[in-house]
């Protein structure tokens, strides 16, 4: 998969910072961000959309999650059935929302607002085999460059990504352990004697680590340790920003699967945007590691777009904040003044 991404082009950024004068801080910077994006000094948040990748894990089976796997799915057709927080807030905020079935463990039938993608029935089992053959991993990598091409073809100028997934965290632990430099205990919290959860889970990446080792390329990252939604999620990130749209990324799992796309496309770092520091552990570390700060600190750990879509409004607004004309200054303050 060639990806070509455009570098932001720093005489634009100059004439940006130019029009949103230096009033304005964190606003103004993703004004800059946002016009550096889409190339142009008047930018627009056209069509924004939230998209949640879906899949199931093998790993779960070892340890990977206490929860029960079906979740997954009641979770997927809660949110297709319009039940669920982040449907309220999409309603709200006027905002698409999809479904995208990467890899779940359950057959759903065509239901609105739920794309088919599925590669297979959930990965395998990681501290055993490999979580997907390459031929898998090339196949959700491309349906999801291929799915953000198509939101771009839409007018669309910002995708949120969230996840739904049990067991997508411990792919997305050992993903970032592979991708950084953080220790597996920073990323993985601490242990609860009373707790046999994080203990079997923590053997799991044991096993997994000694069958595998701690590959650094992000192809076999993925293939080792990723999920079908992840995988998916970093192609559709990097196809994102091959049509100048801006990534907005949604909890630990979305934020590991950015992490690989920034190791097979530098680039793009200069379209993403963390939408809320979340609890999970290890999310500080990423935050870190990708070099970005989050928009909002809200504690939200859900990861399903939720805070993809609180930010947006913010988006929105950052994005009014330039303009040809010279840029908007608060009131009572002129932006040219010293």
């Amino acid at each position: 998969m060639h990806i070509r991404i455009d570098p932001p082009d720093e005489n634009l950024a100059d004439a940006l910072r130019a029009s949103v004068g230096d009033a304005l801080g964190r606003v103004g910077e993703l004004a800059v961000q946002i016009g550096l994006a889409q190339g142009t000094l008047q930018p627009q948040m056209h069509r924004p959309a939230i998209v949640l990748f879906a899949g199931d894990h093998g790993a779960i089976a070892a340890g990977a999650s206490a929860r029960p796997q079906k979740i997954t799915w009641q979770s997927v057709e809660r949110i297709v059935a319009g039940r669920a927080p982040i449907n309220l807030a999409c309603r709200q905020m006027a905002l698409a929302l999809s479904v995208v079935d990467a890899g779940v463990s359950h057959d759903f039938g065509a239901h609105a607002g739920l794309v088919d993608a599925k590669i297979e029935h959930g990965t395998a089992n990681f501290g055993l085999e490999p979580a997907m053959w390459r031929s898998q991993l090339e196949r959700a990598l491309e349906r999801g460059r291929a799915l953000a091409h198509e939101y771009a073809a839409l007018g669309c100028s910002a995708i949120g990504f969230g996840s739904i997934g049990v067991g997508a965290r411990a792919s997305a632990t050992l993903l970032t352990h592979c991708l950084t430099d953080v220790p597996l205990d920073a990323l993985s919290g601490a242990s609860d004697a009373s707790d046999p959860a994080p203990t079997r889970r923590r053997a799991l990446f044991e096993r997994a680590i000694a069958r595998a080792g701690r590959p650094a390329d992000a192809h076999e990252a993925l293939r080792e340790f990723g999920g079908f939604e992840i995988a998916m999620m970093s192609g559709a990130m990097l196809g994102a920003a091959e049509r100048r749209l801006l990534v907005v990324v949604d909890g630990l799992v979305a934020g590991a699967a950015l992490l690989a796309a920034r190791a097979i496309a530098p680039q793009i770092i200069a379209y993403a945007a963390l939408a809320d520091r979340s609890p999970e552990p290890g999310h500080d570390h990423l935050a870190a590691a990708l070099g970005l700060c989050p928009l909002l600190e809200l504690g939200l750990a859900g990861g399903d777009g939720l805070a993809a879509a609180l930010a947006m409004p913010l988006l929105r607004t950052a994005a009014g904040c330039t303009s040809a004309a010279g840029g908007l200054a608060p009131a009572g303050r002129d932006s040219r003044s010293p």
